[in-house]
Order: C-alpha cells, then structure tokens, then sequence
C-alpha cells in the first residue's frame, strides 16, 4: 500500500489554496494524466466526482467523494473504480507573517497486482510530480 505525506510551505494563503484544490473540474488544465474530471452531484461542502486518470493507451475512471471543511481542509473518500481503497486529504495551515503550510497526504491500493506492482515502483516519483503541479498551478493563479 503506496502511502505519501508530504508539508510545504508556500507564500500563499489557505483560502486560495482551498479554493485551487477543491477545484476538481479544472484538473486536466493542469494536473499531470488527469483527462477528465466531472462534479456528478453536489449535497452542501460535500462533492461526489468521476476522474480519468491515464497514461498512453491505459485509462482508468474512479469515484470520490470530497468532503469541504472550509477554509483549512479537504478529504477524499473513494467509492469506485480500479482500487481497493484511496484516502486522501488535504490541510491548509496559516503561517505567521502570511503564507500557510500544506499538510497532504495519500494512502490506496490498486485491486489489479500488476497496477499496483508497477504502481509501487514509481509512486513517490508521480506524487511529487502531482503536488509539484498543484504548486505551479497557484504560482500561475496567485503571484
């Protein structure tokens, strides 16, 4: 079971940064192998959305629900697709003098041993190649 934490700390503030993740429709714009994204119902701060996820010739489409506690955090349940399960969530954590530090984290398991065999090989690589892109994505919206 591949699992990610990570903290940055970043010159913005937890609300933009809220309001970027949160997001989710806009992901393809930015987010690496990210080909589509859709909100399919909305109950109050929590969400239930479909994403596609691929490389090449594999495509995989799963479902989560996204649970909104504004300004400061955002949580992830996965309810259908290629996993066993998926936990994800983010905090957004005020710095004194401005900025705020993300706490993020990931933890899932592919149900098909190969996906997650391979998977496992290049997970740390692919993680910090997503959160480098939701960084850039707020320097492009924020600075």
């Amino acid at each position: 079971m591949p699992t990610h934490a990570e903290k940055r700390t970043l010159p913005y503030t937890p609300e933009q940064l809220f309001k970027l993740v949160s997001d989710v429709e806009r992901y393809p714009q930015f987010l690496p192998w990210c080909l589509d994204s859709r909100i399919t119902k909305r109950e109050g701060d929590i969400f239930y959305a479909d994403l596609i996820i691929g490389y090449k010739m594999a495509r995989e489409k799963f479902s989560s629900k996204v649970t909104l506690s504004k300004p400061d955090h955002i949580h992830v349940e996965y309810l259908s697709g290629p996993m066993k399960h998926l936990s994800n969530h983010w905090r957004f954590l005020p710095e004194e003098g401005g900025g705020c530090t993300i706490d993020f984290y990931v933890d899932f398991e592919f149900k098909n041993r190969f996906f997650q065999n391979l998977m496992g090989l290049f997970f740390d690589k692919i993680v910090k190649k997503m959160v480098e892109a939701f960084e850039n994505r707020a320097k492009d919206l924020y600075s």
